[in-house]
């Protein structure tokens, strides 16, 4: 497993959206969107709660993107 680089943009902009709690998009290679917040990340998965409190482990592999307000 690799570290996390603090360093780079996009991981400070995701670490941004978990501090003020944003709502984004995240979209899958598969077509699957997922709408909610990332509550933490590491340099393998993001861990995401929707609405509704479903919460999913989604690997970064299979991001297509992830779209913030």
């Amino acid at each position: 497993m690799s570290e996390l680089d603090i360093n780079l943009p996009s991981t400070r902009q995701t670490q941004g959206s978990i501090k003020d709690k944003i709502e984004v998009s995240i979209k899958l290679l598969n077509g699957d969107t997922f709408v909610g917040r990332i509550v933490w990340q590491d340099p393998d998965c993001l861990f995401f709660t929707d609405a509704n409190d479903l919460k999913t482990l989604i690997y970064r592999q299979a991001i297509a993107y992830i779209q913030y307000p």
